[in-house]
């Protein structure tokens, strides 16, 4: 399955949209679109993980860079994570690092 994504950009929230499968080949456009955002002065960074298949290492040095790129201010939420990401995430340690929830609704 192709990897696909999506970003906007809305009141300092960044959000991306994941879809598909996330490894090597794909991990480069997803720092860029972070990379992005990271400049647009963000106070929280969303990725919407729900139809995020599979996450390959690659994926997690992305996930990585996004928490030092925005710094420990923005907050970074991962949004309806699926077991096999889950656990990705999970084994590293990285969730301590971000905020995982199922759903995710924006505050005003």
């Amino acid at each position: 399955m192709a990897f696909t994504f999506s970003s906007e950009f809305d009141n300092g929230i960044g959000i991306i949209t994941l879809e598909g499968e996330l490894d090597g080949s794909s991990a480069e456009s997803f720092r860029n679109a972070v990379n992005e955002l990271a400049t647009q002065g963000l106070t929280r960074l969303v990725l919407k993980m729900n139809k995020l298949a599979y996450m390959a290492s690659a994926g997690l040095r992305v996930l990585v860079f996004a928490r030092q790129k925005m710094g420990a201010t923005v907050d970074i939420y991962l949004v309806g994570t699926k077991e096999a990401v889950r656990e990705t995430v999970e084994m590293t340690g990285f969730h301590y690092s971000v905020i995982m929830v199922d759903e995710y609704e924006p505050t005003k």
